[in-house]
């Protein structure tokens, strides 16, 4: 049996909600990196006795498109999956159902589901610091639970909330820009999930490829990329309401 830790994330919260549930079921861990644009994903093609975390953020109440199409490539075989989404302390609607109806279509069991709570990727005023202390000790608890479950070969399929049809999918149109402190260094353009960004010029980045993500800001070394003041204040205002009151993660199993 292999444990693969299967995550599209750009930012870095849903991967560190996917390693404290991994960390907790094993120690031979097989990473995937949805986030790598030149991550060959063919080469994975999982066993029945395997167990999948398969973790995405949530993009206003969907699974990123990017993510599901790589996933897509994967195959199951019968391998056990954990779906995971994180979401920035506003809402997760159909992203769960979503990504279940995805790996099941290719060959995954569903036997557990998580929403998570981590820093908002653009506000990041909201769920600043999360995942913390308290939400680790609530996967740590959700993992063994999990675990508990595996080992009495109980591989039933949750109920999982969310709607079909899912809710229309958003796009932010948030595109961040350098400063004057960029050094053209590339790191950007290299680590930009779809190849939104111009390896030769970083200040040119293609708008209808760019998913608004922002790990472009977050794996600058220079702190050189950012959003526009006045949207991100827009932002904020529009998050305020929903995002304010501290949720807390959940598990279905």
């Amino acid at each position: 049996m292999k444990i693969y830790e299967i995550t599209f994330s750009p930012t870095g919260g849903t991967k560190k909600v996917a390693d404290s549930l991994s960390n907790e079921l094993g120690r031979d861990i097989t990473g995937v990196d949805l986030s790598d644009n030149n991550e060959d994903l063919h080469e994975f093609s999982l066993k029945n006795e395997d167990i999948a975390i398969i973790a995405v953020p949530s993009y206003s109440g969907r699974v990123p498109a990017t993510a599901a199409e790589r996933i897509s490539r994967i195959q199951g075989n019968g391998a056990k999956a954990i779906i995971v989404c994180v979401y920035g302390n506003r809402a997760y609607e159909d992203t769960l159902v979503e990504l279940q109806d995805i790996v099941q279509k290719n060959g995954f069991l569903v036997v557990a589901a998580v929403a998570a709570i981590a820093e908002h990727s653009i506000a990041h005023k909201y769920a600043k610091d999360r995942p913390d202390k308290d939400d680790n000790r609530l996967l740590k608890e959700f993992a063994a639970k999990i675990n508990e479950k595996l080992k009495k070969k109980d591989f039933s399929t949750p109920e999982i909330p969310g709607n079909r049809p899912y809710r229309k999918a958003g796009n932010a149109g948030i595109v961040p820009k350098p400063t004057k402190a960029c050094t053209q260094c590339g790191l950007c353009a290299s680590r930009c999930p779809v190849g939104a960004i111009d390896k030769n010029n970083p200040a040119k980045v293609n708008r209808k490829a760019c998913i608004s993500c922002m790990r472009c800001v977050s794996v600058c070394p220079h702190q050189a990329r950012k959003i526009n003041g006045l949207l991100l204040a827009i932002v904020n205002m529009m998050l305020k309401k929903a995002c304010s009151i501290r949720k807390e993660c959940e598990l279905y199993i």
